[in-house]
């Protein structure tokens, strides 16, 4: 019985193990969305603007560049490691050797800036890795421009440009479409519509159960079939005789239009006057 209990604890064990390797590979403790970003000014405003971003959470985008001399792969990430690189939001890796690409953090999200629109949103990393030569040698920057696509989740990252012919400020700019800045969709329907609403599916309801009940408990066929039919046969009967009743005020007994003849009189049959006729 002990040897039991051991092997049956040994076996809950195994399996909770391998819960959690799957929630780590799956992401779920790489980070908590994007709270893991940690603004350069942290203000309410921007933290609300960053809360908008959460469905791209934990989603690794990667796009592809070429020009005739490099090829270069760019991978973001929303608030967690891109590319497994820590602190990096966005890396670009030099292609020129595939089988040992030159990393790059382009951007970190351990210095995010948020700024957002009623449809949009940009995201700006900051304190990359320097520039070797361009810039003064100041810190990468990544900007990455989120627009409202109201039929897209995620969409794909493409590269927009690098500017890196200025002496300061320089930066890279990606653009993406996602659904998740667009604005929320407000119900147009009016308190009328709803009523109607509620009534045409109380009306399906009833016509359907009824149907229902009548043919197959019932056994009714043909219009019997149709809930309450004997009533609603009769119901032009009786609209009619209620609005014969409201709407007709005038009495189908009334008195002729002469005052000084009555009913009776009229109804009487003439008497015949043949009285001169007889033989004195």
């Amino acid at each position: 019985m002990k040897l039991f209990r051991i092997a049956r604890r040994g076996y809950v064990l195994l399996w909770a193990l391998l819960a959690q390797l799957v929630l780590c590979r799956s992401g779920v403790f790489a980070g908590d969305g994007t709270k893991a970003c940690v603004l350069a000014h942290e203000t309410a405003s921007e933290r609300k603007v960053l809360d908008r971003l959460e469905p791209l959470a934990f989603k690794n985008l990667t796009v592809e560049s070429k020009n005739e001399k490099d090829s270069y792969t760019y991978v973001f990430q929303l608030c967690g490691d891109a590319g497994g690189v820590p602190g990096a939001g966005v890396i670009q890796k030099n292609m020129k050797t595939p089988e040992k690409p030159i990393v790059t953090n382009i951007g970190s999200y351990k210095a995010t800036k948020a700024i957002g629109g009623s449809d949009w949103v940009m995201l700006i990393y900051e304190q990359g890795d320097k520039y070797d030569s361009h810039c003064q040698k100041e810190a990468r920057k990544a900007i990455i421009m989120i627009s409202c696509s109201k039929n897209t989740d995620v969409g794909a990252l493409e590269v927009i440009l690098e500017e890196n012919e200025r002496d300061t400020d320089c930066f890279y700019l990606f653009e993406l479409d996602s659904s998740a800045v667009c604005p929320p969709v407000e119900s147009r329907l009016s308190a009328g519509s709803i009523i109607l609403i509620i009534i045409f599916c109380l009306v399906a309801v009833y016509l359907i159960g009824g149907f229902l009940y009548q043919r197959l408990i019932v056994g009714a066929k043909g219009m019997e079939q149709f809930p309450n039919y004997a009533f609603w046969v009769e119901v032009g009967n009786l609209t009619a005789d209620g609005c014969d009743f409201v709407c007709r005020s005038r009495n189908r007994d009334e008195a002729p239009a002469y005052r000084g003849v009555t009913t009776d009189a009229l109804e009487e049959e003439p008497e015949e006057r043949d009285d001169h006729l007889l033989p004195m």
